[in-house]
């Protein structure tokens, strides 16, 4: 099975895997700070080059973020180290296509996917850390796997890492439709916890598909009637959401944002925790999470898919946070078994 998916693949991507993969690519590249229209797709940007801890990837697909949008307006070019130009795109999944001189969880071949912190997911091929990668869940596709690790790492983090979630607890998940919400009504489910979980009219079944104990429509209700004294809230939405939320958290509880700014004297005012959620790549817990994906505990949720060329397209769609699960460009078809 292993040989053919080799020769596949030195079939379709035009390079035999005992020689060096080409020295171009096709790619999304930001030459100048601006709106979408500064992404531009190339047809021959430089392929990277795996340093000695890294491997290098054949794309097959690349999740789209929110945070996604920001890149081309310039706004985490401090934070993030950004120099132009740049190739953007923060999920891959794909073919271990060369590895660097130390790597020794990874060969050429492998099927992986990753959170690659410092992008490059718009292109056929990316470079990642070791560390920051895992084999792919083998029981979805590449196209599906694409949508999973910046996403699922959030809610993880922000559940697992921070909130310290655990059997018998009662979570609030604003905005359980999204990229990072639908991961974490599964994961906080997983974990043993209720979930009250909200969204629009027309995801209420999404809802209770992913295991929503409580699904509440937030145009129709208001969640503080619903959710009281819970023991977390992840808030995917900020703004008057965020806000309002504060007082249905029991004292000694905790709020995760992911989309606004915690207010301390509110955190202080309630006796509860507050965590600014910002995620960072885990190789070890992507492959936990892949675990679970495989065991039918966690299922990707996704969207809309686009070609490469419409990156730009779906990095507006992706901005409105109003997606149902996780928006993927694809890159490559996916390699035949």
């Amino acid at each position: 099975m292993k040989t053919k998916l080799l020769f596949f693949f030195a079939l379709t991507s035009g390079f035999s895997f005992a020689q060096s993969p080409p020295a171009t690519m096709k790619a999304i590249v930001i030459h100048e700070y601006g709106g979408p229209e500064v992404l531009k797709y190339e047809e021959a940007a430089p392929r990277p080059e795996p340093k000695e801890n890294q491997v290098l990837v054949k794309v097959i697909a690349s999740g789209v973020n929110p945070v996604d949008a920001a890149i081309p307006s310039g706004k985490y070019a401090k934070v993030f180290g950004i120099t132009l130009p740049v190739v953007p795109g923060y999920d891959i999944a794909g073919i271990v296509a060369k590895t660097g001189a130390k790597v020794t969880r990874f060969k050429i071949g492998d099927a992986v996917y990753a959170y690659p912190m410092w992008g490059g997911g718009y292109a056929e091929y990316d470079v990642v850390d070791e560390a920051e990668t895992a084999l792919k869940p083998k029981s979805i596709s590449f196209v599906d796997a694409a949508g999973v690790p910046l996403a699922a790492l959030t809610a993880w983090q922000a559940l697992i890492d921070n909130c310290k979630i655990d059997k018998g607890q009662t979570v609030l998940i604003h905005g359980g439709s999204g990229g990072v919400g639908s991961f974490a009504v599964q994961i906080a489910k997983v974990r043993g916890a209720k979930v009250i979980a909200s969204a629009s009219t027309k995801n209420q079944d999404l809802l209770k598909k992913l295991g929503a104990d409580v699904a509440i429509d937030y145009t129709k209700q208001k969640f503080e009637d619903v959710a009281h004294n819970v023991d977390a809230v992840l808030d995917c939405v900020g703004k008057d959401t965020l806000q309002r939320s504060y007082a249905v958290v029991k004292k000694g509880g905790i709020i995760a944002t992911i989309a606004g700014r915690l207010d301390q004297a509110e955190l202080d005012k309630n006796g509860i925790r507050g965590a600014q959620i910002g995620v960072r790549p885990n190789g070890q817990e992507l492959a936990e999470i892949a675990r679970l994906i495989d065991e039918k505990k966690i299922k990707p949720v996704t969207g809309e898919v686009m070609p490469l060329t419409d990156a730009a397209k779906a990095q507006e769609q992706a901005a409105t946070r109003h997606t149902r699960g996780k928006i993927v460009l694809k890159v490559a078809d996916e390699p035949k078994s």
